[in-house]
């Protein structure tokens, strides 16, 4: 998927971010929500604080992307057509059982349904819950690139 330009102007101020003074990420991060609006915003915001992006619109299509590139990290959406987040959390998990997930949902379908927890039951190495700030998504994608890390230093150890 190509996405063309953004106009910042009509995104909330909140998703709208100044380049970052962070240091660089090496970090590669699949970003798959079928929202393109929450995709570009959140592809805009990894960029300014120096993550490469990968962007999908939905699970299958973030299953191709996964196969092909081996990002570090996915951030998926939960509630999605085609491949839900769950099964493509699922879904990686059993063909590449050291994926480092991170699940994102607003909500859903089935009323008061906790996706986020339902997610980390299956797979997912941490949740965020729709509306997030820029700082919290930042932090919970280091935290589990982190997490991931120092799993593999132990692991090699």
């Amino acid at each position: 998927m190509v996405l063309g330009p953004v106009n910042v102007s009509s995104l909330p101020p909140s998703l709208v971010s100044l380049p970052s003074l962070d240091p660089p990420n090496s970090a590669t991060v699949l970003v798959v929500d079928d929202d393109p609006m929450v995709l570009q915003a959140v592809t805009l915001l990894l960029e300014d604080h120096g993550f490469t992006v990968l962007a999908a619109v939905d699970g299958v299509q973030g299953l191709q992307l996964y196969r092909n590139h081996r990002p570090d990290v996915v951030l998926t959406d939960i509630i999605m057509p085609e491949k839900e987040g769950i099964a493509l959390t699922r879904e990686l998990r059993r063909e590449f059982p050291d994926a480092v997930i991170v699940a994102m949902s607003g909500g859903g379908r089935m009323g008061n349904s906790d996706y986020v927890t339902i997610a980390r039951a299956l797979g997912a190495d941490a949740g965020l819950y729709k509306p997030f700030d820029d700082d919290e998504l930042v932090d919970a994608l280091r935290t589990a690139l982190a997490r991931d890390a120092k799993s593999k230093d132990a692991s090699a150890a």
